[in-house]
């Protein structure tokens, strides 16, 4: 998956602004590494591609609060409760912010816990669009927006970023994201404890060296920027929310016109047309043979019922005609049925056991129910087991027996 990371520039200056990026295949290593204006940054192309743009720590402010019960929920943003929530963050950071709410992007942590205190990121909303803007315009629209640090609940990390003389120490942790600037003070306030690790980007390493007195691990902010992109944070919400899923369909719409089109999907493409047409001429192929071995049953039905019954000159329905007449046949002839009172007679008798008997006897359409009776349960299923294996349904409700042959309604 080859992945743009691209930094956004803290000053812009409109089509001459340069964006700071790195260019990986594998998340791990860095491909290129360059700074360039945001029409000379790469194309990617395939699916799996995205951009990341990676909001810098200077332009970040932290905020650790507390949400009202019930109001962070898993559709917060997938529904009119986004709107609650801004509002409610708007309340909460009025106080806490030097800029007022309205001219700030709000987003909160990934997973946040409902009925824990939260992390919510704030920068300036008019400078995060223009920036995202820019990339929109050049045709690399950002797939997800990052924080280049943010809270770590994993450790505290220090870092020592920039050049002299605007180096600064970034302490981040649980506690949040520290930001101050390089100097013998701030050393002090950081508190790093001696065998904790230091990472400086090279043109702040031996300024670092000298003011912590120990070694540090050089550290360019490209890795940084592979570390945040690693990260579930997206600062795509509230306002932005639409605009992520504009630029999710519109990639999808690429990607499926690049796959229609690209000369390197014609092969796909071919197989791809292959296989819905095997499969259309083999579903044909199986209904056909289907529908004719139907038809050739429905036939030899008809015939059976045709030549056991020659009065019979019009096939409707051959199931239940033939049931009709066999019914009159065996009427003509006096023979019992399955359904006649003296069948179900037989049947109930056979099961019935010696010491128990029925008070009374009703028979209708078919069915006898007797009443006056009462079976236990292992009675019960042994009688049910018999009498279907003569064909027959018994049933019991309390003293209330019921039986029909098993076809029977």
């Amino acid at each position: 998956m080859t992945t743009l990371i691209v930094s956004l520039p803290l000053e812009l200056s409109g089509a001459a602004t340069t964006f700071e990026y790195v260019l990986t295949s594998d998340g791990v290593g860095v491909a290129q590494h360059a700074q360039v204006p945001a029409a000379l940054l790469p194309t990617l192309a395939g699916a799996s591609s995205e951009l990341v743009a990676v909001v810098p720590i200077q332009a970040l402010s932290w905020h650790r609060v507390e949400l009202p019960r019930g109001l962070l929920g898993k559709s917060v943003f997938q529904d009119g409760s986004s709107q609650r929530l801004r509002a409610v963050l708007d309340g909460l950071l009025e106080e806490r912010t030097l800029d007022e709410p309205d001219q700030l992007h709000f987003a909160i942590e990934p997973l946040a816990q409902p009925d824990a205190p939260v992390w919510v990121a704030a920068c300036n909303r008019a400078w995060l669009h223009a920036a995202l803007q820019l990339l929109e315009q050049a045709g690399r629209p950002a797939a997800r927006i990052v924080p280049e640090l943010a809270p770590d609940g994993a450790g505290e990390w220090l870092h020592v970023i920039g050049a002299p003389p605007h180096t600064q120490i970034v302490k981040h942790g649980p506690a949040g994201v520290t930001l101050l600037p390089l100097t013998s003070a701030a050393v002090t306030l950081a508190t790093w404890p001696e065998s904790s690790a230091i990472s400086a980007e090279p043109g702040a390493a031996e300024l670092a060296e000298q003011l912590f007195k120990r070694p540090v691990t050089i550290e360019q902010a490209g890795q940084r920027w592979l570390a945040a992109a690693q990260t579930g944070w997206d600062l795509a919400q509230f306002d932005l929310l639409s605009n992520r899923r504009t630029r999710t369909w519109r990639r999808l719409g690429e990607t499926w016109r690049a796959w229609l089109q690209a000369p390197r999907w014609r092969a796909a493409r071919w197989a791809v047309l292959t296989l819905v047409l095997t499969h259309l001429l083999g579903l044909n192929a199986w209904a056909w043979k289907e529908n004719a071995s139907l038809r050739a049953k429905q036939a030899a039905l008809r015939n059976t019922l045709t030549s056991s019954f020659p009065g019979v000159k019009t096939v409707v329905d051959a199931p239940v005609q033939m049931a009709r007449e066999v019914a009159a046949l065996r009427q003509a002839t006096g023979a019992l049925g399955a359904r006649d009172l003296e069948s179900l007679l037989s049947a109930l008798g056979s099961v019935t056991p010696p010491a128990k008997s029925l008070a009374t006897l009703e028979f209708a359409d078919g069915e006898l129910k007797g009443t006056g009776m009462t079976l236990t349960p292992a009675e019960l299923n042994a009688a049910t087991a018999q009498t279907r294996a003569r064909g027959y349904a018994l049933s019991a409700d309390g003293e209330r027996l019921r039986i029909k042959t098993d076809n029977a309604p």
